[in-house]
């Protein structure tokens, strides 16, 4: 390889930047970024997990990638004196029908190489978190939490001390091929190079059709809010409290985190957004918002999950209905707890079907690799995504 345009500068564009540079150093790379600084979007607007791979299926890019990404996440920190703490989590099953769920989590945990995976009574659970509720629980110790904002920077860093070029306010509003060469027209200029790679994350079905891809996924933005545990109230959470995930329901529910800085974070649930980057409920973008009820798969997830719809609706406008949710991990949790905290958008691909893609898709055809599904645990797994892509590159 000669030369790639990455789109997108995030932690996965930034990860496969670097990652190309170090497998081909006299590349010449050059990462297009449409906002005015890198990492602005799912990149920063997260609950700053590291995942380990607990919940996907064995085989699956997913579960390959998020065991690789983690160990490789915490040496990157390690080496860059990035915040981070390993500081495990709990998988907590409330009801016992549940119980068979979580015995499954824990299979997938073993065969996807985590280690130290344990399954706790409620007294051991207790004992790790004393104020959660439970008839038992998966401790996962391998799960921690980590600044992505100083993963991001250190990120770019490297790229750049490697000769790779990174073009901020350059959004990318045409693509084309010229001989040899992709050419991707932007509002910084014309950027031209043999490989074409595609990391525009919530807008990276729209970058596929800009190089001629059909687009059969759409990318459907659910924003995830969340609320932080006031001053005081903290102490209710030690690390992280996650639930078991309810097959009726297409993601994981609201549960606690710890942040790296400091204080407790509650959410995220997961409601329509009215636009790609819409953090705020009267964020409407037109074009967006047309893209998704124009989309026939959203109209048949929306028939295959009502009871969903309602309940996310219902917590995002109502603290009281949030607050009940997590008192099913948390029973001392209050109202009064809890105070607003901010929000992020998923890049999740949806089919035609109506089904959220579960695995990462990374497409590749002429010179050109797109990768059109990399929500979470993506910012976790993006340094073994860019290795990845760059295996696939030289391959």
């Amino acid at each position: 390889m000669k030369s790639a345009i990455v789109i997108g500068g995030g932690l996965v564009g930034l990860a496969t930047a670097w990652r190309l540079l170090e497998r081909f150093p006299s590349a010449r790379v050059a990462v297009l970024e449409k906002e005015d600084r890198v990492g602005a979007h799912q990149s920063t607007h997260n609950s700053g997990v590291l995942h380990c791979g607990l919940y996907y299926q064995p085989g699956s890019h997913k579960a390959r990638l998020a065991v690789r990404g983690i160990r490789q996440m915490i040496q990157f920190c390690r080496e860059e004196n990035i915040p981070h703490e390993v500081c495990g989590k709990l998988v907590v099953a409330t009801r016992e029908e549940e119980l068979p769920r979580l015995d499954e989590l824990l299979r997938r945990g073993h065969a996807n190489g985590l280690s130290g995976l344990r399954k706790l009574d409620a007294a051991e659970m207790r004992r790790i978190e004393p104020h959660v509720a439970g008839i038992a629980a998966a401790h996962v110790p391998e799960e921690g939490i980590v600044d992505y904002a100083a993963v991001v920077e250190r990120l770019a860093a490297r790229v750049r001390a490697r000769g790779g070029v990174i073009h901020l306010r350059a959004r990318v509003r045409s693509i084309r091929r010229h001989g040899t060469e992709w050419v991707a027209g932007t509002t910084a200029g014309d950027h031209a190079a043999e490989w074409l790679i595609n990391c525009a994350g919530l807008h990276c079905d729209r970058v596929a059709a800009l190089a001629g891809e059909t687009r059969p996924l759409r990318i459907v933005p659910f924003r995830g809010e969340y609320y932080q545990l006031r001053p005081g109230r903290t102490e209710l959470v030690r690390n992280l409290i996650y639930p078991v995930p309810d097959p009726k329901f297409p993601f994981l529910g609201v549960h606690f985190t710890r942040l790296i800085h400091g204080g407790v974070e509650a959410g995220p649930n997961a409601v329509l957004a009215f636009a790609r980057e819409g953090y705020t409920l009267w964020r409407i973008n037109p074009r967006d918002l047309w893209d998704a009820l124009s989309f026939p798969g959203l109209w048949r997830f929306l028939r295959r999950y009502p009871e969903m719809v309602r309940t996310e609706l219902a917590q995002s406008v109502s603290k009281r209905r949030f607050c009940a949710a997590l008192q099913r991990l948390v029973p001392e949790v209050r109202p009064e707890d809890l105070a607003k905290g901010g929000a992020g958008v998923r890049a999740q691909a949806m089919s035609p079907e109506g089904a959220l893609v579960q695995d990462f898709q990374i497409v590749g055809r002429d010179k050109a690799l797109h990768v059109l599904n990399a929500p979470s645990p993506a910012a976790t797994a993006s340094l073994a995504i860019g290795e990845h892509i760059a295996a696939q590159v030289e391959a």
